[in-house]
């Protein structure tokens, strides 16, 4: 055996079958003895890179319910400016591992948690500054009911943020919550906003600071809105069942890119602290025109020889029987979305509040939904064979925007 020695710290020991480099001790950059160093430096003071992907922004981000559509859509924005993410899960490993795309190489890191286990939830805010919860159900489970998640899981990740003094919390809610909502069909109306509004004061009683978005009906690939009007269960032999035919809802759907960047802009903005934004489309539409313009877009309208008709819900009865058999032989996991709740959630207009700002006020530029939806639908539409740069078949008009009527002045 040999031994070369190349430095004061470094020392390689060779023979014929064994190459062994030991390095002796060294300070890190923040144990340095030189004055002008920190030792205990904050996030943004470590801030790296010129704020890329492979940078790091001086952000640690725990973003709990990361797996669904607008989770997806923020981890990538959020990891394009250079911010190292921590990922709650829940299942297999493997249901998440897309997600490790987002960030460069040590950036996404993923923590199993159970949002009633308030050990695993200190694990995951542990060395976070920011926190999102986008945890939400659209339908009740028998593990896990409407309160279950959007009360008591919202105050426990709030009031544990708190406690482990994460700077900024970042709850989304929902548009229209109501802590006691008009009934439509069912008869305490719809549990989701009755507890989603509930969740709000809970998150606020824990977390004063947090910033609150409440986003209408998100769209984009693989959503709850689109893909449930366009699902085979959903519709009655092309006939789409509608309370009221829908000539009493307004809707004014939001594009989950535009969500998610409004969300990045607040936790970069900390003005945003203690406000709540409400993340709108740029136009709305009465519910039975916008049917009616999506299945004109997905061809399944009378012009392709489909005998599409809207239907209030008293001409067709069998929906009902639809939506008992979802809601009994599959609570879990409900085909085409069609449950009782989603009904009633359904046809509730969207409401915006005039003294509350919106996304355009975080500086988003809103997407145009009559210019996104057809690209949205397009691997749904029928007769995929048809080209369309024949031109063979005009393109649908996009539905006239909801202009309310002048409100009565009574003397």
């Amino acid at each position: 055996m040999s031994v070369h020695v190349f430095s004061n710290n470094v020392k390689v020991l060779r023979n014929r079958s064994l190459s062994l480099a030991v390095c002796s001790s060294s300070h890190y950059s923040t144990e340095s003895s030189e004055p002008h160093v920190i030792k205990n430096p904050s996030l943004s003071q470590l801030k790296r890179g010129t704020g890329g992907r492979s940078s790091f922004n001086g952000v640690v981000a725990t973003v709990f319910g990361a797996t669904g559509l607008l989770g997806g859509n923020l981890i990538n924005k959020l990891g394009k400016i250079g911010t190292q993410l921590i990922i709650p899960y829940r299942g297999d490993a493997y249901f998440i591992r897309e997600l490790k795309l987002a960030g460069d190489l040590g950036q996404v890191l993923f923590q199993p948690y159970h949002l009633q286990d308030e050990e695993s939830i200190r694990k995951a805010v542990k060395y976070s500054n920011v926190v999102i919860n986008l945890v939400g159900r659209d339908w009740e489970t028998k593990n896990f009911k409407f309160n279950d998640v959007h009360v008591e899981g919202a105050r426990r990740i709030a009031r544990i943020s708190r406690e482990m003094g994460v700077e900024r919390l970042i709850h989304v809610s929902a548009l229209n919550v109501d802590p006691l909502p008009a009934p439509i069909y069912l008869k305490k109306g719809s549990g989701f906003l009755a507890s989603k509004k509930v969740g709000e004061q809970a998150v606020c009683d824990e977390f004063p600071d947090a910033t609150i978005f409440r986003p209408s009906d998100i769209y984009g690939q693989g959503d709850r809105f689109l893909l449930m009007y366009s699902h085979a269960w959903r519709r009655s032999h092309q006939q789409v069942v509608l309370w009221k035919k829908g000539e009493q809802t307004v809707k004014q759907p939001v594009a989950v890119s535009d969500v998610a960047y409004g969300i990045v802009n607040a936790m970069l903005d900390r003005s945003t602290k203690g406000k709540i934004y409400q993340a709108v489309g740029p136009t709305p539409y009465m519910l039975s025109d916008l049917i009616d313009w999506m299945f004109a877009v997905l061809r399944r309208n009378n012009q392709f020889n489909f005998d599409y008709k809207r239907t209030g819900i008293l001409e067709n009865p069998q929906y009902l029987i639809k939506m008992w058999l979802t809601d009994k032989l599959c609570p879990s996991w409900p085909p085409g979305y069609v449950t009782s709740e989603r009904f009633e959630r359904e046809f509730v207009s969207d409401i915006l509040d005039e003294r509350l700002p919106t996304l355009e006020d975080l500086g988003v530029k809103l997407t145009k939904t009559e210019e996104r939806i057809p690209y949205e639908l397009r691997f749904l539409r029928a007769f995929q064979s048809y080209m369309d740069s024949i031109g063979e078949f005009e393109n649908p008009a996009p539905p006239p925007p909801y202009i309310p009527s002048p409100k009565r002045t009574f003397t």
